[in-house]
């Protein structure tokens, strides 16, 4: 699974002294992408019939989880020897010298890239599905269920709230495609 993650606090800012201000989120640290690989096992709790009904599974599964934290680049405003002019540098995001008032927004998602610093951990999922619909060859189910993810140490998601080393995430999915 490929995942990302948000922390809570995340509101999107758009300067508003500047009309085309790119939108940012104020204090966001690092964009994180979950990378999950594990095993698990579907028990059926109740059988559909052969062309009707809905068959209910229980699942549960774990494994590693590896994330990735990207740092946040923003587009700062520092003025020129003109009044009223600014100049546009692009820089990593900084608490201590970025406010509100002096970005104008996010740099491009690419920046940033060669940054990344792998953060280890594990997860467990359960859930439930439901496989429905009359048709042999085909599958139509609807999962839902829960996610806890953690990690040694705290992921650094934003700068002015309390970040954690855990996280809980419910989910749905919906799974479509063929028998073979």
């Amino acid at each position: 699974e490929l995942v990302n993650f948000k922390h809570p606090k995340e509101v999107r800012s758009v300067n508003p002294y500047f009309e085309n201000a790119k939108s940012f989120i104020y204090g966001k640290l690092n964009s994180i992408t979950v990378l999950r690989a594990g095993s698990g096992i579907q028990k059926t709790l109740f059988s559909k019939a052969e062309q009707d009904g809905v068959e209910v599974r229980f699942l549960y599964s774990g494994g590693l989880s590896l994330s990735m934290a990207k740092p946040i680049y923003l587009y700062i405003l520092y003025p020129t020897a003109f009044e009223g002019e600014y100049e546009l540098i692009m820089e990593k995001y900084d608490p201590e010298k970025h406010y509100v008032d002096n970005i104008y927004g996010r740099a491009p998602f690419t920046k940033g890239i060669s940054e990344l610093k792998p953060i280890p951990g594990a997860y467990v999922k359960a859930g439930l599905s439901f496989e429905y619909g009359n048709f042999i060859n085909n599958i139509r189910c609807l999962e839902t269920g829960v996610t806890l993810d953690v990690y040694g140490k705290k992921i650094p998601i934003m700068a002015f709230a309390d970040n954690s080393n855990y996280f809980l995430n419910f989910y749905v999915n919906w799974v479509f495609g063929k028998r073979w």
